[in-house]
């Protein structure tokens, strides 16, 4: 077996694993500050919004020797308006000018093909009006509002509204950054981009979801035993399913990092970067926010039940009663049996995997068929 399938063998069992929600303020420190910077990014340099949203001229030329710098300050200078330049597979040209009309985008295409050298009649312009883009947007900002609604109301059903206002502030904090990081590096946001911010809400809210539906299953009767906390189960919950998340993300950032950085970055086909950011940081910022935001915060939310805090209570004496007498717990925790304690007609609560060998641990040490 790989190191990678022992280490994750080893914490699906509880036998190590590592401190997520003892450590959760460290974690939100660093959402919060990421968070504020990607808010300031879209405060201060605002998103690059492509035509599609505010409306433009494309020109679409032949096979030309001019290069794409030169071409570019031949189409601001014409238009007296930023503009955008790619070099076509076919050696042609694309100018993309925003915010130009009927009229002067003629005037444009006269002097482009002049600047240019090519015949007026044979540089094709498409035009584009901002209401499209503009529909676009509100449609996306609509079906977001839905999708929000409806997870809620789905988690609090499925699970309990403590996870789903968990999985909506994990929601919000990936949408906040991966948008940040836009308005940041400058990436043009185009429609594709919208449909690749959508695409990431799915991927995000599944990886949460694995996590809570492990945290529901391993605190079934947890208040019948007094060895772990509700934040140690959820620190259990994140551990045993980390390797799985590992191994989702990696192999889902995988493409669309082939997409983004030889794709976009190195063969120049910069469309592929409007769709491909937003895969990339919304993947890592939904993997991120699924270990280290949503979980924590479940747990931070349950312990303020008035029964949670009771058990950890109990637990904290119990364990000051074990280290007084010199004895520590710990190498309990990977067995996961309560019989300990609890009568013999309670079902004991799971805190580890279904398939963990519970019922040899209760047997280990006992003669032979006096096992309650």
């Amino acid at each position: 077996m790989s190191k990678l399938g022992t280490l994750g063998a080893r914490l699906h069992r509880g036998e190590i694993g590592y401190d997520f929600v003892g450590k959760r303020k460290i974690w939100y420190g660093i959402s919060i500050l990421i968070t504020i910077t990607a808010i300031l990014g879209l405060t201060v340099r605002g998103l690059n919004m492509g035509i599609e949203f505010q409306g433009g001229a494309v020109f679409t030329t032949e096979k030309s020797s001019i290069s794409v710098s030169q071409a570019e300050t031949f189409a601001e200078d014409a238009s007296g308006h930023d503009a955008v330049v790619q070099k076509l597979g076919n050696g042609g040209l694309r100018v993309q000018i925003a915010g130009i009309d009927t009229d002067k985008s003629d005037t444009i295409k006269d002097q482009l093909a002049k600047d240019l050298g090519v015949d007026s009649e044979k540089i094709n312009a498409d035009l584009v009006g901002p209401s499209w883009g503009d529909q676009i947007a509100n449609k996306a900002w609509e079906g977001l509002a839905i999708f929000m609604v409806l997870v809620v109301i789905y988690l609090a059903i499925a699970f309990e509204w403590r996870m789903a206002i968990a999985a909506l502030v994990a929601l919000i904090h990936d949408i906040t950054i991966t948008v940040g990081i836009y308005a940041l590096v400058g990436f043009e946001v185009t429609p594709g981009t919208v449909i690749g911010l959508l695409t990431i809400l799915g991927y995000s809210l599944y990886d949460t979801v694995v996590v809570f539906d492990s945290l529901k299953e391993q605190t079934k009767d947890i208040t019948k035993q007094t060895r772990w906390t509700y934040s140690d189960v959820a620190d259990r919950s994140i551990n045993s399913t980390l390797v799985r998340s590992i191994n989702t993300t990696v192999v889902a950032l995988l493409p669309v990092a082939g997409l983004l950085f030889i794709g976009g970055g190195v063969l120049g086909a910069g469309m592929l970067n409007d769709i491909s950011l937003s895969l990339f940081v919304g993947l890592a910022a939904g993997a991120y926010s699924s270990i280290f935001i949503a979980t924590p915060l479940v747990a931070d939310l349950k312990e303020r039940e008035p029964q949670m805090k009771a058990l950890r209570k109990r637990v904290l004496a119990k364990r000051a009663q074990a280290a007084a007498k010199g004895e520590s717990l710990e190498p309990q925790a990977a067995e996961a049996s309560y019989d300990d304690e609890e009568p013999d007609d309670v079902a004991p609560a799971v805190v580890g995997p279904r398939n963990q060998p519970a019922s040899r641990a209760r047997g280990r040490g006992r003669p032979s068929g006096k096992r309650r």
